[in-house]
């Protein structure tokens, strides 16, 4: 496998444009917020516009709540331009994907959204090539086949079989995934069985009952667990819910670790000897409500790779110390609504 990390949102949609400006068969976009306000710097709308004009493949998946201010002026010129765009549109369900594939050779995954505001965040995103990227289109393909995608080509890939051999993978939470290649039970799997380590970097810290099981297990084992969550996020409301979260791991022995700036990556590493990067948060939406996706690998280029960024993201953060936290009677109040809700997760 091929690779290469991205580290803040911008370098991603750098990366992802200048692939985009390569391609010259195909390109197929899954994201979760895609809008057009990055137009100063990086211009999707105008190049995929190009692209399709130029006779190349674009086909498109957005969903629809995270996408919702897309512009109509800009959903206009892509179709117009002939880009195959659906939006993936459910009640209860979001697709939370970020994914990227060109050519059907070369694949970005990860937690990266295209967003203006979001471009001097930490986010961690994942280019590859190789055979990982097979299984990248058949998710892919999975997706454009229920947002309403005809196009045979890409429809094919949804019922391909694909090779148990390789190294490399992507796990999502789509119900017709591979036991082995679904979500949660990679996240059961591989922490059930860890040995020495459990390392995650989340921005938003609310896990379901279940992965509080499975932590709780780990460290009655010994298995060092280390948390990176951002002290401030977007949204004030998960800054309390990551600070009580934070008290209740760190009494169990979890060591949660506070990033002075918003770092939006989802990443785990177990045992320092197999990962995943993706678009999964630590919380009960990406494990109960949003469809995700993300490459796990063992290969031990990319591992040192991602242990280097994962320390050095630890090296500026502030270490949480929960003896010296007290709870207010509102925060009180907002844990106990946690606690509540959490068996329904």
């Amino acid at each position: 496998m091929i690779y290469h990390f991205y580290k803040k949102s911008v370098s991603v949609w750098s990366g992802m444009y200048q692939a985009i400006i390569k391609a010259q068969e195909s390109v197929f976009l899954e994201m979760y917020i895609f809008l057009a306000d990055t137009d100063k710097t990086h211009d999707f709308i105008s190049l995929l516009v190009s692209k399709a004009e130029s006779g190349i493949k674009v086909a498109i998946v957005l969903d629809a709540f995270g996408s919702r201010n897309l512009s109509k002026e800009a959903i206009k010129k892509l179709k117009n331009a002939g880009v195959d765009l659906h939006f993936f549109s459910h009640l209860l369900y979001r697709s939370h994907r970020k994914i990227l594939v060109v050519d059907k050779k070369l694949a970005f995954v990860g937690g990266a959204n295209i967003k203006k505001n979001t471009q001097n965040w930490n986010d961690l995103t994942m280019r590859v090539s190789g055979a990982v990227v097979k299984p990248i289109i058949k998710s892919f393909a999975y997706t454009y086949k229920i947002s309403g995608g005809k196009d045979p080509d890409i429809l094919s890939y949804s019922e391909k079989a694909l090779s148990r051999k390789i190294k490399a993978w992507l796990v999502d939470n789509w119900p017709r995934s591979r036991k082995s290649y679904y979500l949660d039970s990679y996240y059961r799997e591989k922490i059930s069985s860890a040995q020495k380590s459990v390392k995650i970097a989340s921005p938003y810290l609310a896990p379901p009952r279940w992965l509080l099981a499975l932590i709780d297990g780990a460290l009655s084992r010994g298995v060092l667990v280390e948390i990176l969550i951002p002290k401030n996020t977007d949204y004030s409301l998960l800054n309390k819910v990551n600070y009580l979260n934070a008290i209740r791991l760190g009494a169990l022995g979890v060591k949660c670790y506070f990033l002075s700036t918003m770092n939006h990556s989802k990443l785990m590493i177990i045992d320092d000897e197999e990962a995943v990067v993706g678009s999964q948060n630590l919380d009960i939406l990406s494990f109960g409500l949003n469809f995700e996706a993300g490459v796990f690998f063992s290969q031990k280029a990319p591992l040192n790779d991602l242990l280097k960024i994962f320390t050095d993201w630890k090296k500026t953060a502030i270490p949480f110390v929960y003896q010296k936290q007290k709870i207010n009677w509102p925060n009180r109040l907002l844990l106990g609504v946690i606690k509540f809700l959490e068996p329904l997760f």
